[in-house]
């Protein structure tokens, strides 16, 4: 874990790879919460028998769980200190790459892509990709961007 005195801290920071977050489970309970949070029982989801026999052989997360929880990831490797508050921002560059099969485990991989001076605020990007044990390709590819009040 980096920890930042204060958010300029990371005008110096960037560019900068900040290492992978550790290894969670994304369980059916995680995605059976999250369809009824957002009301979306798509059966690729929630339907186990359904989904056995769909193209995945299982229930998959939805994409926007897994980018629901890029924010939570950057924290697992990032923490700055010295600010009032900090603001998740919004998403740039989002690609949904590859599903998350219902009990996988994934971790981010989080790079300090860009930093910068923004009036009373430092704006952080991030890029961060998530992956899932033992499977190639990322199942998700965004940049978050973060500010923090100077």
């Amino acid at each position: 874990m980096h920890v930042l005195p204060h958010p300029t801290a990371l005008l110096e920071l960037a560019p900068s790879d900040l290492g992978h977050t550790p290894w969670r489970t994304l369980g059916q309970d995680d995605i059976d919460t999250f369809a009824d949070l957002t009301d979306d029982h798509q059966w690729i989801h929630v339907d186990r028998d359904r989904a056995a026999e769909g193209p995945y052989g299982t229930t998959i997360a939805h994409g926007m769980l897994t980018l629901a929880l890029v924010p939570v990831l950057v924290g697992e490797v990032l923490r700055v200190d010295g600010s009032s508050f900090g603001l998740n921002y919004g998403f740039e560059k989002v690609r949904f790459t590859n599903p998350v099969p219902a009990g996988a485990r994934i971790r981010g991989a989080v790079r300090l892509a860009a930093a910068e001076l923004q009036g009373d605020w430092v704006r952080g990007s991030f890029a961060v990709t998530v992956e899932v044990e033992d499977v190639e390709r990322p199942a998700l590819v965004a940049e978050n961007v973060i500010l923090w009040r100077v």
